[in-house]
């Protein structure tokens, strides 16, 4: 059945309209299957605060367009916000904070961070002020979902730093049995040994919930990707097996799975003509139940529109589009995409890369067939200038790849782990290729 039979199906006979899908956590609170995600909040210019990717603005964060998004997403069933202190500049907290307070504090759920990822930020006093300054900018004096922030983006020995052996791991849970903590989990990227920690430490920690990302590529190939990346089917089947909810993130792969080359979209577009492509990546994670709810940047109102349709109510995927999607990881993963989510953990690069950005012009070339393997083939002529007036667009020249020196600053602080030296030495190279044969045609 697809999708729209579905809804057809329960708007008979004068039922009410859907509904949200809703999880309960481990305390019995009725959770959204979609969260709202904080990241990229729109800003007065028609961008959003996520700096350092595509669309990006300095301009001011639009205050009225968030407090419309989170009043149309509480009349809709959605009630988890995350965010962060690290997020929109810094700017997140504060903006969210003044658009949930407009409403009755029970109506909502609030998830932040521990975001200590400078070095300065490791010490226990300098993690508590952190703690007490997100009270602060939320306008509320207790946080439902907080979460130890990336545990293994930079390493073991930085996870370590930031939360154990600075006793701030111990004084949150102090803050739990206060009750200015609802739930206690974390959000995990990067090394392995940070998340195992965390299972191995689950009896004596109690994790309430965890963070990870999850996508019907990262379910079995997030490996192919990078060896040292875990496939969220283990990640997601570990956390069940110990009874601890799941909270998905990146469930569109950065907007990957929102836009795909013909190859792969064809596939989906066959099962069901009416549903959109991002509608997929939801319906995929909201099909495991241990999952609590999927988190989306919805920048634009009709992102959430969508978003909120897909999952009210969730029609979990049959085994034949289960099956359609892991074909569908398999395409992509043949393309020449750099596994890169935006997130910007990368930035700033000392010498003035725009890494996501050049990676993120690249993407789009990639899923819309403009790189050959020939860069000198007469046929694609069109394509080669296309993606070069693109990129010449989207990244200025001093902040392209061809400036990469290949330090390796950036490597520690990838959570997908992607080699961006190599990748832009690859990337300058095809695009000095190109350039050679468009001086030769001109």
């Amino acid at each position: 059945m697809t999708r729209r039979e579905f809804l057809a199906g329960i708007g008979k006979g004068g039922a009410e309209p859907p509904r949200m899908t809703m999880r309960e956590d481990l305390h019995g609170n009725r959770v959204s299957l979609l969260g709202y995600g904080a990241m990229r909040l729109p800003t007065r210019d028609g961008g959003h605060a996520n700096s350092f990717i595509e669309g990006a603005s300095s301009s001011e964060i639009d205050q009225e367009e968030v407090n419309r998004h989170v009043d149309y997403a509480l009349e809709h069933g959605v009630n988890y916000f995350d965010t962060s202190p690290a997020y929109c500049r810094g700017e997140s907290e504060t903006v969210m904070g003044k658009a949930l307070s407009r409403h009755p504090r029970e109506s909502y759920f609030i998830a932040t961070k521990l975001s200590n990822f400078a070095p300065q930020q490791f010490p226990l006093e300098a993690s508590k002020a952190l703690f007490e300054n997100s009270l602060k900018c939320l306008r509320t004096d207790y946080i439902d979902y907080y979460l130890l922030h990336a545990i293994g983006n930079g390493g073991f020995d930085t996870f370590k730093d930031r939360y154990l052996d600075n006793g701030a791991l111990d004084w949150l849970v102090t803050q739990r049995e206060a009750g200015r903590i609802r739930n206690l989990g974390f959000s995990f990227h990067g090394d392995a040994r940070a998340f195992e920690w965390c299972v191995e430490n689950h009896p004596k920690y109690r994790w309430d919930f965890c963070q990870i990302q999850m996508n019907y590529v990262d379910w079995r190939h997030a490996k192919a990707v990078n060896q040292r990346n875990l496939d969220a089917k283990y990640l997601y089947e570990t956390l069940d097996s110990l009874g601890i909810p799941v909270v998905v993130m990146e469930p569109l792969l950065g907007g990957r799975l929102a836009r795909f080359n013909h190859a792969v979209a064809s596939k989906l577009k066959a099962l069901d003509p009416a549903a959109s492509i991002p509608s997929w990546a939801f319906r995929f994670c909201g099909t495991y139940p241990r999952v609590l709810t999927i988190l989306s940047g919805m920048t634009r109102m009709e992102h959430l529109v969508e978003n909120v349709a897909t999952l009210s109510p969730l029609v979990p995927l049959a085994q034949r589009e289960l099956d359609a999607l892991e074909e569908a990881a398999r395409l992509m993963l043949q393309n020449k995409t750099v596994p890169c989510n935006l997130c910007q953990y990368c930035m700033p690069c000392p010498y003035g890369i725009d890494i996501p950005g050049t990676f993120d012009c690249w993407n789009r070339a990639c899923v819309q067939d403009r790189l050959p393997d020939d860069p000198a083939s007469p046929t694609r002529a069109d394509d080669r200038r296309a993606f070069l007036a693109d990129y010449d667009g989207a990244v200025p020249h001093l902040r392209q790849a061809a400036h990469c020196i290949g330090c390796g600053r950036c490597l520690s602080h990838c959570p997908q782990r992607i080699d961006i030296p190599k990748r832009m030495e690859e990337i300058d190279a095809f695009v000095a290729d190109l350039r050679k044969e468009e001086r030769h045609e001109w």
